[in-house]
Protein backbone atom coordinates (compact mmCIF):
# COMPACT_ATOMS: atom_id res chain seq x y z
CA UNK A 1 0.00 0.00 0.00
CA UNK A 2 0.94 3.44 -0.68
CA UNK A 3 0.29 6.27 1.50
CA UNK A 4 -0.86 9.65 -0.12
CA UNK A 5 -0.69 11.91 3.24
CA UNK A 6 1.62 14.46 1.10
CA UNK A 7 -0.60 14.48 -1.70
CA UNK A 8 -3.77 14.96 -0.05
CA UNK A 9 -2.30 17.28 2.50
CA UNK A 10 -0.45 19.36 -0.63
CA UNK A 11 -3.93 19.23 -2.34
CA UNK A 12 -6.00 21.01 0.55
CA UNK A 13 -2.87 23.13 1.14
CA UNK A 14 -1.78 22.49 4.21
CA UNK A 15 1.52 22.80 5.52
CA UNK A 16 3.05 19.72 8.15
CA UNK A 17 2.75 22.03 10.89
CA UNK A 18 -0.96 22.38 9.95
CA UNK A 19 -2.16 19.14 9.82
CA UNK A 20 0.24 17.75 13.28
CA UNK A 21 -1.77 20.96 14.83
CA UNK A 22 -5.32 19.85 13.65
CA UNK A 23 -4.36 16.04 15.42
CA UNK A 24 -6.38 15.63 18.26
CA UNK A 25 -4.10 15.07 20.50
CA UNK A 26 -2.11 17.62 18.60
CA UNK A 27 1.14 16.47 17.37
CA UNK A 28 4.24 17.82 15.90
CA UNK A 29 5.43 18.06 12.28
CA UNK A 30 8.61 15.96 12.55
CA UNK A 31 6.00 12.81 13.27
CA UNK A 32 3.57 13.62 10.60
CA UNK A 33 6.58 13.93 8.16
CA UNK A 34 8.01 10.74 8.83
CA UNK A 35 4.35 9.08 8.33
CA UNK A 36 4.56 10.91 5.06
CA UNK A 37 7.45 9.55 4.26
CA UNK A 38 7.45 6.03 5.61
CA UNK A 39 9.78 6.28 8.16
CA UNK A 40 7.39 5.64 10.93
CA UNK A 41 4.60 3.00 10.43
CA UNK A 42 1.16 4.38 9.73
CA UNK A 43 -0.85 2.91 11.88
CA UNK A 44 -4.94 2.40 12.01
CA UNK A 45 -5.19 4.64 14.82
CA UNK A 46 -2.50 7.15 13.11
CA UNK A 47 -4.48 6.83 9.52
CA UNK A 48 -7.59 8.14 12.04
CA UNK A 49 -5.73 11.11 13.65
CA UNK A 50 -4.51 12.15 9.82
CA UNK A 51 -7.75 11.40 8.40
CA UNK A 52 -9.66 13.68 10.66
CA UNK A 53 -7.33 16.61 10.52
CA UNK A 54 -7.88 16.44 6.76
CA UNK A 55 -11.48 16.01 6.88
CA UNK A 56 -11.32 13.31 4.75
CA UNK A 57 -11.63 9.05 4.84
CA UNK A 58 -9.11 7.20 6.53
CA UNK A 59 -9.25 4.64 3.58
CA UNK A 60 -8.76 7.98 1.24
CA UNK A 61 -4.66 8.20 2.38
CA UNK A 62 -3.76 4.90 1.11
CA UNK A 63 -3.87 3.15 -1.79
CA UNK A 64 -2.80 -0.07 -3.30
CA UNK A 65 0.48 -0.49 -5.13
CA UNK A 66 -0.99 -1.63 -8.46
CA UNK A 67 -3.52 0.75 -9.06
CA UNK A 68 -2.86 4.27 -11.01
CA UNK A 69 -4.45 7.39 -10.02
CA UNK A 70 -5.15 10.33 -12.59
CA UNK A 71 -1.98 12.14 -12.61
CA UNK A 72 -2.06 16.33 -12.79
CA UNK A 73 0.66 16.92 -15.16
CA UNK A 74 0.35 20.62 -16.53
CA UNK A 75 -1.09 23.80 -15.65
CA UNK A 76 -2.56 26.15 -17.68
CA UNK A 77 -1.18 29.58 -17.29
CA UNK A 78 -1.07 33.12 -19.17
CA UNK A 79 1.34 32.12 -21.81
CA UNK A 80 0.27 28.69 -22.12
CA UNK A 81 0.56 24.94 -21.11
CA UNK A 82 3.85 24.26 -18.68
CA UNK A 83 4.60 20.66 -17.12
CA UNK A 84 4.92 20.23 -13.57
CA UNK A 85 8.29 19.33 -12.63
CA UNK A 86 7.11 16.39 -11.31
CA UNK A 87 3.36 14.96 -11.48
CA UNK A 88 1.75 14.90 -8.84
CA UNK A 89 -2.02 12.74 -8.11
CA UNK A 90 -5.14 14.21 -8.79
CA UNK A 91 -8.25 14.06 -6.30
CA UNK A 92 -11.77 13.24 -6.57
CA UNK A 93 -14.02 16.16 -5.10
CA UNK A 94 -15.18 13.48 -2.77
CA UNK A 95 -11.33 13.30 -1.21
CA UNK A 96 -11.26 17.09 -0.97
CA UNK A 97 -14.43 17.49 0.87
CA UNK A 98 -15.60 14.33 2.50
CA UNK A 99 -16.21 15.95 5.60
CA UNK A 100 -19.34 17.25 3.76
CA UNK A 101 -22.19 15.27 1.58
CA UNK A 102 -21.23 15.18 -2.10
CA UNK A 103 -24.07 15.34 -4.83
CA UNK A 104 -24.63 15.56 -8.31
CA UNK A 105 -26.38 17.77 -10.91
CA UNK A 106 -26.85 16.54 -14.04
CA UNK A 107 -27.55 19.14 -16.67
CA UNK A 108 -29.88 17.69 -19.51
CA UNK A 109 -30.89 21.20 -20.81
CA UNK A 110 -28.24 23.78 -21.52
CA UNK A 111 -28.55 26.35 -18.93
CA UNK A 112 -26.52 29.65 -18.86
CA UNK A 113 -23.09 28.48 -18.33
CA UNK A 114 -23.81 25.12 -18.35
CA UNK A 115 -24.27 22.15 -21.16
CA UNK A 116 -25.95 19.35 -21.68
CA UNK A 117 -24.32 16.64 -20.80
CA UNK A 118 -22.56 18.32 -17.49
CA UNK A 119 -21.98 16.96 -14.21
CA UNK A 120 -22.27 19.73 -11.43
CA UNK A 121 -20.20 18.15 -8.05
CA UNK A 122 -21.88 20.23 -5.02
CA UNK A 123 -21.28 20.37 -1.48
CA UNK A 124 -24.11 19.57 1.20
CA UNK A 125 -24.14 22.74 3.96
CA UNK A 126 -26.80 23.20 6.19
CA UNK A 127 -28.93 26.26 5.99
CA UNK A 128 -27.81 28.62 8.76
CA UNK A 129 -24.55 28.22 6.52
CA UNK A 130 -25.85 29.66 3.52
CA UNK A 131 -23.74 33.18 3.75
CA UNK A 132 -20.78 31.15 2.78
CA UNK A 133 -22.42 30.37 -0.32
CA UNK A 134 -23.63 33.78 -1.27
CA UNK A 135 -22.60 34.90 -5.40
CA UNK A 136 -22.43 30.53 -6.31
CA UNK A 137 -24.45 28.30 -7.93
CA UNK A 138 -26.85 26.08 -5.47
CA UNK A 139 -29.13 23.39 -5.60
CA UNK A 140 -31.71 23.84 -2.77
CA UNK A 141 -34.83 21.66 -1.78
CA UNK A 142 -38.61 22.71 -2.17
CA UNK A 143 -41.46 21.67 -0.80
CA UNK A 144 -43.08 18.74 -2.30
CA UNK A 145 -39.79 17.20 -3.44
CA UNK A 146 -38.73 19.98 -6.08
CA UNK A 147 -35.84 21.67 -6.80
CA UNK A 148 -34.82 25.44 -6.73
CA UNK A 149 -30.94 26.13 -9.07
CA UNK A 150 -29.26 29.17 -9.40
CA UNK A 151 -27.02 31.71 -8.08
CA UNK A 152 -27.48 32.44 -4.18
CA UNK A 153 -28.05 35.98 -3.68
CA UNK A 154 -30.30 36.74 -1.03
CA UNK A 155 -30.25 35.32 2.21
CA UNK A 156 -32.78 37.30 4.53
CA UNK A 157 -33.45 35.26 8.03
CA UNK A 158 -35.42 31.92 6.67
CA UNK A 159 -35.84 33.01 3.33
CA UNK A 160 -32.78 31.81 0.47
CA UNK A 161 -33.00 34.26 -3.01
CA UNK A 162 -31.66 32.51 -6.29
CA UNK A 163 -31.46 33.84 -9.70
CA UNK A 164 -31.94 31.11 -12.15
CA UNK A 165 -29.31 31.08 -14.73
CA UNK A 166 -31.64 31.23 -17.75
CA UNK A 167 -31.89 34.44 -19.72
CA UNK A 168 -34.81 36.49 -18.77
CA UNK A 169 -36.23 34.00 -15.28
CA UNK A 170 -37.14 35.80 -12.24
CA UNK A 171 -35.72 35.48 -8.99
CA UNK A 172 -36.92 31.94 -6.63
CA UNK A 173 -37.35 32.50 -3.09
CA UNK A 174 -37.55 29.47 -0.90
CA UNK A 175 -38.08 29.69 2.51
CA UNK A 176 -36.52 27.63 4.97
CA UNK A 177 -34.68 25.08 3.31
CA UNK A 178 -33.21 22.66 5.45
CA UNK A 179 -29.78 22.49 3.55
CA UNK A 180 -28.71 23.87 0.34
CA UNK A 181 -26.08 22.53 -2.03
CA UNK A 182 -23.04 24.58 -3.34
CA UNK A 183 -21.12 23.62 -6.60
CA UNK A 184 -18.04 22.45 -6.03
CA UNK A 185 -16.82 21.10 -9.32
CA UNK A 186 -18.15 21.52 -13.57
CA UNK A 187 -17.51 17.88 -14.93
CA UNK A 188 -17.72 19.12 -18.47
CA UNK A 189 -17.06 16.13 -21.40
CA UNK A 190 -15.58 16.60 -24.16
Amino acid sequence: MINRIRDIRKAKGMTLADVAEACDPPTTAQTIGRLETGMRNLSTKWMDRIAAALAIDPQTLVRAEDSEPAQIVAQLTETGPEALKTPRDALAPAELTSDAKMMVLTIHASAGEYRSGDQLWMRQLPAEQANTAINRDVLVPRKGGRFAFGRLIDRQGRLVGLLPPGIGQKQQVVDDPPWIAVAEMLVRPL
